[in-house]
């Protein structure tokens, strides 16, 4: 994998454009300047919190006693699931209820932006090539930086595409996670038993 190919993946997994709607009706309340701020700073909370998990998933994965494929094989089914509901979203959301209030980590840096699909996503990334921890790290930060651009330009884009739009690129780009996902799932398969890699 490359490094764009990588950072191409880990963009869609962070899906900006589908977490439009949802950052939007969160932050709605703040007064503008603060949802800068508040945007800001949970995107770096993500942010750290994907790093943490690239550099020290392989030592997660062996604290826990996890194998690399079992962590492919739960993170291809957790990715299925979310491009599931990016296709057929359900009327609470993506994630489902949002509590009221200003945001601190939960609902925006995680699960939105660092969920549990590209946190696998990056911990797979670390254990299986540990010697391109730089190059993931690259791959990291410009999916990052493309995510941020596009959820800074939140409001602008919502007015300039609609909310068809939105929804129609989320659905398209669930449709790419559902087919990622299938491939980490059987990766992971073909590694448990044994079998060539495809």
């Amino acid at each position: 994998m490359t490094i764009l190919s990588a950072a191409l993946l880990l963009f869609l997994i962070l899906d900006p454009l589908g977490n439009i709607p949802v950052f939007l009706s969160v932050l709605r309340p703040l007064p503008p300047r603060r949802q800068r701020i508040v945007l800001i700073r949970e995107l770096l909370i993500a942010l750290a919190v994907l790093m943490l998990f690239l550099w020290c998933g392989k030592y997660f994965l062996e604290l826990m006693h996890l194998r690399q494929e079992s962590v492919s094989i739960a993170g291809g089914i957790v990715l299925f699931l979310i491009g599931i509901r990016m296709i057929f979203p359900r009327p609470e959301g993506l994630m489902g209820e949002i509590p009221d209030g200003e945001p601190f980590i939960v609902p925006l840096a995680i699960p939105l932006v660092a969920g549990p699909s590209g946190m696998a996503a990056v911990m797979l990334m670390g254990s299986n090539e540990p010697h391109r921890l730089g190059d993931w790290s690259l791959a990291l930060l410009l999916a990052w930086g493309g995510t941020a651009a596009i959820l800074m330009a939140a409001p602008y884009l919502y007015r300039l595409l609609g909310r068809r739009a939105l929804i129609a690129i989320e659905r398209l780009m669930g449709m790419l996670l559902v087919a990622i996902s299938v491939q980490m799932l059987l990766d992971g398969l073909a590694v448990y038993l044994g079998l060539p890699a495809a």
